[in-house]
């Protein structure tokens, strides 16, 4: 990393964050792993929410599709936490 690097204006549009920038790439390509994941995750996720909530407007049981809609987000969650973990990495890992 060069010193330019360390004194980078904050940008909205910047990928991933500080701690992505300074990875790895093998770690960085995990994280995108990650990602997508989580972006199927929320597509499905998304889709839950429509019905559960078109069902119950409509009056219709519903309980199946809100608990399948919990069960996403809990993966959702847990997957973004390891996210943050392997993105973390360890400390003791030499500079390349």
């Amino acid at each position: 990393m060069t010193g330019e690097d360390e004194h980078r204006p904050w940008s909205p549009f910047a990928v991933g964050g500080e701690a992505y920038r300074r990875s790895s790439e093998p770690r960085r390509a995990v994280v995108e792993q990650f990602e997508i994941f989580v972006g199927f995750l929320g597509f499905w996720a998304l889709f839950l929410f429509i019905v559960t909530v078109w069902l119950e407007v409509t009056g219709q049981p519903a309980l199946g599709w809100a608990l399948g809609l919990a069960a996403v987000l809990a993966a959702m969650a847990i997957l973004w936490a390891v996210r943050r973990k392997v993105l973390r990495g360890h400390k003791n890992e030499p500079e390349p």
